[in-house]
């Protein structure tokens, strides 16, 4: 008997895809697109943002991470390329956080607070 024969075999859902990038593991669409609950809501948090900055576990390399934004995983991408173009850097969105390369805490709070977020700058 092959592993496809087996009543318990259930097949593995794609995870990523160069096309949408990060895929919703319930209706298998881009999590930008994603319209099932399978995927965790953002936590709301106390409306403040909070910009620090980062170096353990990432090889040395210094990175400004902001939390606390509460928004939807569309709107937290185009807050996050918005933020990349203007610190002039590349970054990341995932889980809830945007991670940009370099210390661009200053930069990331005057850009946050142009668009009326309330930011705080945590951490040393």
């Amino acid at each position: 008997m092959t592993i496809r024969n087996r009543p318990d075999y259930a097949p593995g859902g794609l995870v990523y895809s160069t096309d949408g990038g990060r895929m919703c593991p319930k209706c298998r669409l881009p999590l930008t697109q994603c319209r099932c609950t399978g995927v965790p809501a953002a936590p709301a948090g106390d409306g403040v943002v909070r910009v620090t900055r980062e170096a353990k576990g990432r090889g040395g390399k210094i990175v400004t991470v902001i939390r606390g934004l509460g928004l939807d995983p569309a709107a937290l991408s185009a807050l996050g390329k918005s933020l990349k173009t203007a610190c002039g850097t590349g970054g990341t969105v995932k889980d809830g956080t945007i991670e940009l390369q370099g210390d661009h805490c200053e930069r990331a709070i005057a850009a946050l607070r142009d668009q009326g977020h309330a930011v705080k700058r945590a951490g040393g």
